[in-house]
């Protein structure tokens, strides 16, 4: 029997989120080895490097990538600078992992998706949400409902997603020198001019707050965006944004109605995001833990009520696996070449396109 093939993974920044939802997950996965990290703040990395046990410790993406033979690298980085960021990166490595969103704007991601394209890069884009056990187990039983009809046809979606405290404790220990970046990378020129009440030209930041609205949708909400598609399992269009900016209405390819319910309550310590997927003869209900819980999935409950049989109600226990871990854990797979990216490049420009669209709505001029 052969030896599994070990997945070399290199990361590019290593802040917070790099080392608390991501880098610490890559540690301790069987199959892969961090073999070089970059990050332009050297003594950050250096420390970051010895304390991990990671053998090389590079002072920016360029040098790493010149220098090691990688199977996959991992950019966690704030979104506004793929667009800088990402050409530097596709081609000199088959596969690429970087959080939500792709890109500020949809004419920036769609830039970034050609450009995977054209150099033969996979790149996964992080929705950590999809790689969630209790996502996994919802999505086999809605598939099967599919199939056999026994449950009648797919008719709402609903994601219900309160402000709360999204960390739950998980970003503790993040080790810093406190040293400053020794060069900028570029933030991506925020010029959309297609949005209502844009000035040609102007910076984001002063078209009346409708840039940063849009920013702050695009950060917080996007992974709700996502999701709506992947529980609908079909593209969708948004039909409706109510003026107090809680409720977003969708309809799917074949009719089908979602909403998303934004911030209607706030929870200043809990977590509270929930889905409903209902059919005309059952539904799921499903609960997600705060992003960068540790060890915990989230929780599914299904319910049946077939003609000729008696109603059921089910709730699986999951496995002691938090969606980050098991996020890292696919994009081992991806690198691989054991499994598709849960979520493109591609597939991700069409939520920056439904964030448009959304913003059209709500606050068109």
């Amino acid at each position: 029997m052969s030896k599994q093939k070990i997945v070399r993974i290199g990361f590019v920044g290593v802040g917070g989120m790099g080392q608390r939802a991501h880098l610490r997950n890559y540690l301790t996965m069987e199959g892969c080895e961090v073999v070089a990290l970059a990050e332009i703040r050297e003594k950050t990395g250096q420390l970051v490097a010895t304390r991990m046990g990671i053998p090389k410790a590079y002072r920016n993406h360029m040098e790493m990538l010149a220098a090691e033979k990688l199977d996959g690298v991992v950019a966690s980085q704030p979104f506004d600078i793929h667009a800088a960021l990402l050409p530097d990166i596709y081609g000199k490595v088959k596969h690429v992992f970087t959080e939500k969103p792709l890109a500020v704007g949809v004419k920036a991601g769609e830039k970034l998706a050609a450009l995977a394209a054209e150099t033969g890069t996979v790149h996964m884009v992080g929705y950590h949400k999809r790689s969630d056990p209790a996502t996994a187990y919802a999505l086999n039983v809605i598939n099967g409902w599919k199939r056999s009809g026994e449950m009648g046809k797919l008719r709402y979606v609903r994601i219900l997603m309160p402000a709360g405290d999204w960390t739950a404790n998980g970003l503790m220990g993040i080790l810093s020198a406190d040293d400053q970046p020794t060069q900028d990378i570029p933030r991506e020129p925020a010029c959309m001019t297609d949005l209502p009440g844009a000035k040609a030209g102007s910076p984001v930041w002063e078209w009346d707050g409708l840039a940063k609205t849009y920013v702050d949708f695009v950060n917080y909400y996007i992974h709700q965006v996502n999701y709506m598609r992947y529980m609908l399992g079909e593209p969708y269009k948004v039909t409706f944004a109510d003026k107090s900016g809680v409720l977003l209405a969708v309809e799917s390819e074949s009719g089908v109605t979602g909403t998303i319910e934004m911030t209607p309550y706030r929870t200043t310590v809990e977590w509270e995001e929930s889905i409903l997927v209902a059919f005309e003869k059952g539904y799921l209900k499903i609960e997600l833990p705060a992003p960068t819980t540790i060890n915990r999935a989230g929780r599914v409950e299904v319910y049946a009520d077939p003609d000729g049989g008696a109603p059921a109600r089910t709730i699986p226990t999951l496995p002691w696996v938090h969606a980050m871990r098991q996020q890292a854990a696919n994009f081992v797979k991806v690198c691989r070449g054991e499994m598709e990216p849960p979520c493109t490049a591609a597939e991700a420009v069409e939520d920056l396109k439904v964030a448009r669209e959304y913003i059209r709505l709500w606050r068109g001029k």
